[in-house]
């Protein structure tokens, strides 16, 4: 049966065009979080931005849930600028939250701990906390994180899954939680970095009551490197950091072939026994402001058109549902609702995004049904 799983999942790899259809075989389990972070359609709609299905005005929410997505990820910054979509304070988010469960989707909540983008190569403490110590940073992030959760919580919108940063590869809250700052990762820095991301679990779980039901995830971005995925897990094992879900980023321009992204799978899923989502993903479904990503990426293998975009993610659906022992448990589309609109900066203007130029909602969309 493994060995089964595994042609199936390479032959959606290796088959793919613009006709192709993902095989029917593997499947996500029933369970399984599928859906985008939408964590900018707010912001987006107030700008005038319009979403459509089948040219008739809606709800962007409702219409990716009717395509069938049954999950959506927030975003959360500590103090934002607001700036262009840099918008996502505590007030933006608990309306956000309150209208995906409205909906009747499951929600992913994703603490930056920075006042702006997280990410391998930036981790900013807000400013806020700049100048605490190690013992009183640790507190602070506990405390904020409890009491976001507890908002949530009053307001009806209880996470389902809480990420406690945003990839974070290389520490988070720098720079005390910072790794490889002289160029190598040392004892302290894991010990500082560990400590930080221990605290900011425990903020979760005390804010929890008897029959509350919060799955923990821990976030790395290079998905299709197995040898960096498993450098990190194993030193959150080693230091005792508790979790539940392995988050990846797989970015096909960035992090490899989808065979890349397959072996790293299977080889984190052997290995520590955690369910994986993929939890950050995205493909062009035009190639304007995408041209030389298209040309020169490894995991590029579909064309950059609508039907492309939408066999890209059948058979990355289709690849993580091949993880051994059910373990692939999900897929989220960054940035879904990234339609251009005045006034904002929108990150591949538009190109990216599962909606078309005109607000339509994109083939792609329905390649992330769950089962």
């Amino acid at each position: 049966m493994r060995a089964r799983t595994l042609l199936v999942g390479l032959a959606a790899v290796v088959g793919c065009h613009e006709s192709s259809s993902a095989p029917n075989v593997v499947r996500l389990p029933s369970t399984a979080f599928v859906g985008g972070d939408i964590s900018a359609l707010a912001r987006i709609e107030q700008a005038g931005g319009v979403f459509r299905d089948g040219s008739q005005a809606g709800d962007a929410i409702a219409i990716l849930r009717a395509h069938g997505s049954n999950g959506f990820r927030l975003r959360l910054f500590v103090n934002p600028n607001d700036s262009d979509v840099v918008v996502n304070d505590l007030p933006y988010t608990v309306a956000l939250a309150r209208r995906v469960k409205a909906a009747g989707a499951k929600l992913l909540l994703d603490f930056h701990y920075s006042d702006t983008w997280a990410d391998p190569g930036h981790q900013t403490t807000p400013a806020a906390w700049a100048s605490l110590t190690l013992d009183s940073l640790e507190r602070t992030v506990e405390t904020y994180t409890a009491g976001v959760m507890a908002q949530l919580k009053r307001a009806g919108a209880l996470p389902d899954i809480v990420q406690v940063g945003n990839e974070i590869d290389s520490g988070m809250l720098w720079p005390l939680g910072e790794l490889y700052v002289t160029g190598a990762d040392t004892l302290t820095e894991w010990n500082q970095f560990t400590a930080l991301l221990k605290a900011a679990i425990r903020g979760v779980r005390d804010s929890l009551a008897p029959g509350d039901s919060v799955r923990i995830m821990l976030h790395y971005s290079l998905g299709g490197n197995s040898g960096g995925t498993q450098w990190f897990f194993d030193h959150m094992g080693a230091y005792g950091v508790p979790y539940d879900v392995i988050g990846l980023s797989y970015y096909p321009f960035w992090h490899g072939a989808m065979v890349d992204l397959q072996s790293n799978l299977w080889a984190t899923a052997t290995r520590y026994g955690k369910d994986i989502v993929v939890v950050e993903t995205t493909y062009p479904w035009r190639t304007d402001g995408w041209q030389s990503m298209v040309t020169n990426g490894a995991g590029m293998s579909w064309p950059a058109t609508p039907q492309g975009q939408a066999s890209y993610l059948q058979s990355l659906v289709t690849t993580v549902a091949g993880t051994p022992n059910g373990h692939g448990a999900g897929v989220v589309w960054w940035y879904p609702e990234a339609i251009e609109v005045p006034g904002l900066f929108i990150w591949g203007g538009g190109s990216l995004c599962l909606f078309d130029t005109t607000g339509n909602v994109l083939p792609a969309a329905s390649a992330l049904a769950a089962p």
